[in-house]
């Protein structure tokens, strides 16, 4: 049973930007017990959220009202991924062990007004980590390490790549070249047209966060504690600096970029060099990707009851919002326009700072 609570009477597209520094109010509440650790995708003023046993939801960004519900089946797998085009889910079948079904992944099209499947393609396993495209291209990584790329209006394979290592990070565009990590730390350029290595770098551990890019610089975590700055043309190695323990994200900032490790601590590095600026300890542990805005970052650990806000500059609290007692999950938190979205487990909560009160509506 999913039960909506709107707590705003006001369209929200016509008010200012959501600031992280001011108050949030929460705006609605998309109550479920049924979140999982993917976080939702926004696309035409509508928000797509994951949910356990393969289901999709699509609700209004405005109020949260339920559009519609797509029960696909088995596990979704990665991240959902909307643009103009649709809404692509991946997920993973049920196979059993003595079955002769050659596929237990498959990545669908969906249509935004009505949740109906435009296509399907079966693939060897599934897709993880999330998914990304360009305009005619889908591109994900599975977890028998083939690296696909699949036209999004038609389900047709462009290429597939076979990697030794499985695939279980968020890749990350930057013109034609695919920048993504895999399970043997080894991070990969592909050509978006041809699915061949302009070059790679071997770390010493899994590479699952997805890369921070600017300028000529490319920066990636692995679970080795180190992060990386490489030029982003060739895979020149510029520095690399050591966090506490396993690197989680890097998140790239107006003042600097932006570590979570899991010793529970965030660290601040410059991008020239890679110097600690500061390093802040948190209550528990970061899984979920942060929110970076000019104002300040957004973070959610597993531990507590709120997300905190820290400012670039110092890594000072300048805000917090109270989610409730270990309700944060590994789902990334998303801006989408003014509206601020964090997945919880009890289900998905809309926070803006321009929200005028209303009596409570279920």
């Amino acid at each position: 049973m999913f039960v909506i609570y709107n707590l705003s009477s006001c369209p929200l597209y016509a008010q200012e930007q959501t600031s992280l520094r001011r108050p949030l109010q929460m705006i609605w509440h998309f109550k479920t017990e049924s979140a999982i650790n993917l976080s939702p995708a926004s696309s035409r003023d509508t928000v797509y959220l994951p949910l356990s046993g393969g289901s999709l939801v699509s609700l209004s960004l405005n109020d949260g009202g339920l559009n519609w519900i797509t029960e696909i089946g088995g596990n979704l797998s990665a991240t959902p991924h909307a643009d103009e085009t649709g809404i692509f889910v991946a997920s993973e079948n049920f196979v059993l062990p003595d079955s002769v079904l050659p596929a237990s992944g498959a990545l669908r099209a969906l249509s935004h007004l009505s949740g109906v499947i435009l296509w399907i393609q079966t693939i060897h396993a599934p897709l993880q980590g999330g998914l990304i495209s360009n305009e005619t291209v889908i591109f994900g990584g599975a977890a028998d390490g083939r690296l696909y790329a699949i036209k999004k209006l038609s389900g047709e394979v462009l290429w597939v790549r076979q990697n030794i290592a499985a695939f279980a990070s968020q890749p990350i565009l930057w013109g034609d070249t695919l920048f993504l990590g895999d399970e043997d730390g080894i991070l990969w350029a592909i050509n978006t047209a041809t699915g061949k290595t302009i070059w790679h770098y071997r770390t010493q551990g899994a590479v699952r966060a997805p890369v921070a890019i600017v300028g000529e610089n490319i920066f990636v975590g692995s679970n080795d504690g180190f992060v990386y700055a490489f030029n982003k043309r060739d895979g020149r190695l510029r520095w690399r600096t050591r966090a506490g323990a396993a690197v989680q994200s890097v998140t790239l900032t107006e003042k600097c970029l932006v570590v979570t490790s899991l010793d529970n601590f965030v660290y601040c590095l410059s991008l020239q060099k890679g110097r600690k600026v500061w390093k802040r300890q948190l209550a528990g542990r970061i899984a979920a990707q942060p929110l970076a805005t000019d104002e300040g970052v957004l973070f959610s650990p597993l531990a507590g009851e709120e997300c905190l806000v820290l400012d670039q500059k110092d890594g000072r609290k300048i805000n917090s919002i109270f989610v409730g007692e270990d309700n944060n999950m590994a789902a990334s938190p998303l801006l989408a326009g003014n509206i601020l979205l964090l997945t919880t487990r009890k289900g998905l909560m809309a926070f803006s700072g321009s929200a005028s009160s209303a009596p409570l509506r279920q």
